[in-house]
């Protein structure tokens, strides 16, 4: 199969996979970064389960690492259960990129993956991990892959007792190893999961990701693994709740749970639970976006960006309250108020400076004596790119936000950005079109490029519809002037 495919791809097998110029391996990142996720899957899962099998002909990790954007979009096709992958299962869901500042509890680093495995492998009990190591690779080759996740649950008991005692003994030895101490806080997190690993594993089987939504007879079935983990570990109770949170669509409808176990639906009693940590997690997502949108700085910010983080940043904070009774004076309550306080503060800052940029792009002129009259269109200059470029960037902003601005609290101050700048761009189109009629020479050349300037803008504010009619009245307006 390997050398099949090296053959149709155009690659000698014997000589060129194994030592690719870098001509050959950018085109070769190229083509498989182009592939559909159903493809991409299916051809990681071939890498892996011929590095499984030893062979050595094919470079796994170029083609791997090329596949990799693909491999980040969700595909029904299930990827090879490799030795780490069973490993991680227990604890997959928390997983998070790039590694945070500090440990939260709820969320592990993908950074502290491989050195809790190589400190495990390599020094804790390496005979008997690469014993397992070995066990998976048969099963899995020999397709047996129930047997293959029978083997991985004893080993996640082994692990799980290995890296707690090892920590419990000696941390300064374990901190040596895992190099942070957010690393061996991870570490301790993976061992209590690793612990639990098979009612994890029921919650996965409930909830395949992304589950549309959290029935009732989900829910009861999450409060059954809850109440038994209540019973014989509970310190891994909570994280039912957090591995659910992860696996729904809508991620704030886990907090149906502690509000049915705490038999409470209000914030101030539900987050001074061990069960609150779902809100903490939740909460903590909003202050990142909300830091984020906070971060923008005028007038360089990335426009997607920003209105991106604003739309988590209002949906999270509206479907919270909408899912629990939020008090003004409550840990959570206070935490919203001053998240979106301080970004209503920010976007407010936005709106303000919006129509003057949009405006300073469509340059005006004041007519009558001594420029007392009303302002009209200033087709005496050229167009300055950069002022254009940062006023659609800006009238980009405005619009884009429209959805999002009286969830996050300044749904005034954008309706406000948005009738000065629409009020004037209708008065500027009127001054193109009467131009248009009668500009010659270079000052055709400058209305001509305004008049595309105020063509976009208008589609952006208005509607496509009333640009193309834009269009279709300065057409005229040209006919009637030859």
């Amino acid at each position: 199969m390997t050398l099949g495919w090296a053959v149709e791809t155009g690659f000698d097998a014997g000589s060129e996979l194994s030592m690719l110029t870098p001509e050959k391996s950018a085109l070769l990142q190229s083509m498989l970064g182009e592939l559909p996720p159903q493809s991409a899957t299916w051809l990681a899962k071939a890498m892996e389960v011929d590095r499984l099998a030893g062979g050595g002909v094919l470079p796994h990790e170029l083609i791997l690492g090329a596949l990799r954007p693909a491999l980040r979009t969700p595909a029904r096709v299930e990827r090879t259960p490799t030795p780490l992958r069973l490993f991680c299962r227990p604890f997959e869901d928390l997983v998070i990129a790039p590694a945070p500042r500090e440990k939260q509890k709820g969320r592990i680093a993908r950074s502290s993956i491989l050195p809790v495995w190589t400190w495990l492998s390599q020094k804790l009990i390496a005979r008997k991990t690469a014993a397992y190591m070995a066990d998976i690779k048969a099963l899995v080759l020999g397709s047996q892959f129930h047997e293959a996740e029978i083997r991985a649950a004893a080993f996640w008991t082994l692990a799980s007792e290995t890296i707690r005692g090892a920590i419990s003994a000696d941390r300064k030895l374990a901190l040596a190893a895992l190099q942070s101490d957010n690393a061996v806080a991870d570490a301790l997190e993976i061992a209590l999961l690793l612990s639990v690993g098979q009612n994890i594993g029921e919650i996965q089987r409930l909830l395949v990701k992304p589950a549309p939504q959290l029935t009732e007879e989900l829910l009861w079935s999450l409060r059954a693994i809850h109440d038994r983990l209540a019973a014989r570990a509970a310190d891994a109770a909570p994280y039912v709740a957090v591995v659910a949170m992860n696996r729904l669509a809508h991620p704030w409808e886990a907090l149906k749970l502690p509000q049915m176990i705490t038999r409470q639906t209000q914030d101030t009693l539900i987050s001074s639970t061990d069960m609150g940590l779902v809100g903490d997690l939740l909460f903590a997502d909003i202050e990142m976006h909300g830091n984020a949108v906070r971060a923008a700085r005028h007038p360089w910010f990335e426009v997607e960006a920003l209105v991106g983080h604003l739309a988590l940043f209002a949906g999270l904070s509206n479907a919270i309250v909408r899912e629990i009774g939020m008090r003004r004076d409550g840990k959570w309550g206070k935490r919203l108020l001053r998240d979106r306080a301080a970004v209503a503060e920010t976007m407010e800052g936005f709106m303000a400076r919006a129509p003057r940029e949009v405006l300073a792009m469509l340059p005006v002129q004041k007519t009558g004596s001594f420029g007392g009259g009303p302002r009209s269109a200033d087709f005496s200059k050229s167009v300055d790119d950069e002022k254009a470029e940062r006023g659609m960037r800006y009238a980009r902003l405005i619009v884009g936000c429209s959805l999002y601005a009286a969830a996050a609290s300044f749904g005034a101050a954008q309706k406000d950005a948005v009738r000065e700048v629409s009020q004037h761009l209708r008065g500027y189109n009127e001054d193109l079109i009467r131009e248009m009629r009668a500009a010659a020479g270079e000052t055709r050349a400058v209305v001509e490029r305004q008049f595309e300037l105020a063509v976009e803008l208008t589609g952006l504010l208005f509607s496509a519809e009333e640009a193309e009619f834009l269009r279709r009245r300065a057409r005229a307006a040209q006919a009637n002037a030859a």
